[in-house]
């Protein structure tokens, strides 16, 4: 299928700054911790960094390393950067130092953009475990490819330079030089392997998914949309920065994620649209801050099952609520509800592919096109699709066919109208006495039950029937209810097979573990469970 975005929408970082300096000059393009922005202000400030990085001799196809968070200053960096047709690397904020140093070392940084703290993070204190060079020399062993640091923030070692020194040496503006086919981002994936793939996506491809995204939300010129989605994550990059830049629209953003005050953000600066995943959206909905704040949200953009979806709109007052479903892969948005469609058929998280894209579903042990209605893995084609992972030729050829389809790992199934609906992830699906059961489904339905706030369903093993499902569950405020309870009435709404044979109830997930972008961590879920099942039989 032939394609161009560009028939679309602006599909160069320096073409979408031009039209929204143009169009909306006086509007704000971000709200952040560290400063207001107008979209005149980001171009002309973009353009100043886009100096300084050439002056430091930032190259077209560079790897560069963005460590900071969400704010003004990473905005324009990485809009810099992307005009330049450098590359950028995100780097997630909440890994640990050998999880950071793969990350660098394997995407050949050259230079790397970090805080000095960030949150309670000492970030030189972890480079320098990293790379003792830091304080003596740079390249250091350990980062080979690494030769330029540049700190924001105070403390800043004797081989590194400081923010306001790189941007006090800015030059000439070389102006923009990048294509839509140029390397603007290379992501890694927030798996549970030791050795995460750096996913590569083009410019072309971010832009207009972040447009077509931003357009089935509602988002229109002036609409203020709140995202606390971190930039090193693509939801923050893609459907955050790149939907607003591309749509007009105010983003207004937090370092981190934190209910109460994404609730006072969302009135103060009266914001129409809201992004998160049903972790985030639920602890919106069950703050005790939320019945005191004068919300005006019209939409959002939640991933989540359809109790969320359906609480959102009817409790928040963002009736255009929408679904999408995507991965890194695909830059990442594969298939979207839209504002516009019936209230209930977008609860039911039905969704239409992306303009030019190619979907099908298939059964996974041939790779044969289902018919409509059937379960099987979904399957992508076209031109948001990653060319690869950086140097990992094996991988690529695992994930991509020879011609061209992404293999998803993902589980879902068509309607009639070509609509998809996401079903699960594939590794995650749990057999239990040879019938498969979706971990997302028998949470949508615990999520029914009036005292559950929070549900989480993960596989462990049973000696008769090789694997079952075990849940563990947080409690609305003022509730209460128990485990032998809640199976009973599970029982009751879902097939025999879907009920969990073991439940617990905790007080949050936070020890077990998030993922950055507020996901309950399934594969440290499902070690806890089962360490605490090995626990429960040695004391019997």
């Amino acid at each position: 299928m032939n394609f161009d975005p560009a028939t679309l929408c602006p599909v160069t970082v320096a073409e979408a700054l031009r039209r929204a300096r143009s169009l909306a000059p006086t509007v704000e393009a971000i709200v952040a911790p560290d400063g207001r922005l107008t979209f005149a202000e980001l171009d002309a400030e973009v353009a100043r960094v886009r100096a300084a990085l050439a002056v430091a001799g930032v190259r077209r196809g560079d790897h560069v390393g963005i460590c900071l968070g969400n704010g003004t200053r990473f905005l324009t960096l990485f809009l810099a950067l992307g005009t330049l047709g450098a590359v950028s690397v995100p780097v997630n904020t909440r890994l640990k130092s050998e999880e950071i140093a793969y990350a660098l070392r394997q995407s050949r940084v050259t230079r790397l953009f970090t805080a000095d703290r960030l949150l309670s993070s000492d970030f030189i204190a972890l480079l320098r475990r990293i790379a003792p060079g830091l304080d003596h020399g740079l390249p250091d062993a350990a980062l080979p490819d690494l030769h330029t640091v540049v700190v924001d923030g105070d403390t800043v070692p004797a081989t590194c330079g400081s923010w306001d020194d790189f941007m006090a040496g800015a030059g000439a503006d070389p102006g923009a030089l990048a294509c839509a086919d140029d390397m603007m981002l290379i992501q890694y994936t927030s798996g549970t392997t030791a050795f995460p793939k750096g996913v590569m996506l083009r410019q072309g491809a971010m832009l207009a998914n972040g447009f077509v995204s931003g357009q089935r939300m509602g988002l229109r010129c002036g609409d203020r949309f709140h995202s606390a989605r971190p930039f090193f994550h693509v939801a923050g990059t893609t459907l955050s920065i790149l939907s607003c830049l591309q749509n007009l629209t105010t983003l207004v953003t937090m370092r981190r994620f934190e209910p109460a005050e994404a609730l006072r953000l969302m009135e103060a600066e009266r914001c129409t649209h809201f992004s998160g995943n049903d972790t985030m959206a639920l602890m919106l909905l069950n703050h005790p801050d939320r019945p005191a704040r004068k919300l005006c949200l019209r939409g959002a953009w939640v991933a989540g099952a359809e109790t969320a979806l359906r609480r959102v709109a009817l409790e928040l007052g963002a009736t255009e609520v929408v679904s999408g479903y995507g991965l890194s892969e695909a830059s990442p948005n594969v298939a979207q509800s839209a504002w516009w469609e019936p209230m209930e058929q977008r609860f039911k998280g039905l969704m239409s592919p992306q303009p030019g894209l190619e979907v099908v579903v298939t059964d996974p042990a041939c790779g044969a096109v289902l018919p409509t209605g059937e379960v099987g893995e979904i399957r992508v084609r076209g031109w948001s699709v990653m060319p690869g992972y950086f140097e990992m030729p094996e991988r690529t050829a695992e994930t991509l066919t020879a011609d061209g389809w992404l293999l998803t790992g993902d589980l879902g199934r068509m309607d009639g109208e070509g609509r998809l609906e996401f079903v699960g992830r594939l590794k995650n699906i749990v057999r239990v006495g040879g019938e498969n059961v979706s971990p997302e489904e028998v949470e949508n339905i615990l999520h029914r039950h009036p005292a559950v706030k929070q549900a989480q369903v993960v596989g462990v093993p049973d000696a008769r029937l090789v694997e079952v499902c075990a849940a563990f569950v947080v409690l609305n405020a003022q509730t209460t209810t128990d485990p032998a309870t809640l199976l009973a009435w599970s029982k009751e709404e879902m097939a025999g097979f879907k009920v969990p044979r073991h439940l617990w109830i905790v007080d949050s997930f936070d020890d077990i573990g998030m993922t950055a972008s507020a996901k309950v961590q399934k594969t440290r879920l499902a070690e806890h469970a089962i360490a605490l099942l090995h626990t429960a039989e040695t004391v019997q």
